[in-house]
């Protein structure tokens, strides 16, 4: 569950919620006047972005869903990279 607070007590609170928001990675929710807006973890953000980009690539995904499902023993192929 994420945290939320009206924009003014985040301006008030601005870098307090920074570094909560990266000690803690737990996104915090600012509502303002016309919608709302996410405070999100730098590292949290490049993770988003790396797993958006990965799951771009045809059959990335698929791939990925396999070898989650193979078990650890049957992981005993020697790579050539």
């Amino acid at each position: 569950m994420m945290f939320s607070l009206p924009v003014n007590d985040a301006q008030n609170n601005l870098q307090e919620l920074i570094d909560q928001v990266a000690q803690q990675g737990k996104p915090v929710i600012i509502q303002g006047n016309h919608g709302n807006a996410i405070l999100l973890a730098e590292k949290d953000w490049s993770a988003i972005q790396e797993t958006l980009y990965l799951l771009s690539i045809p059959g990335m995904g698929e791939s990925i869903k396999e070898g989650l499902a193979t078990p650890i023993q049957e992981c005993d192929e020697e790579l050539d990279w």
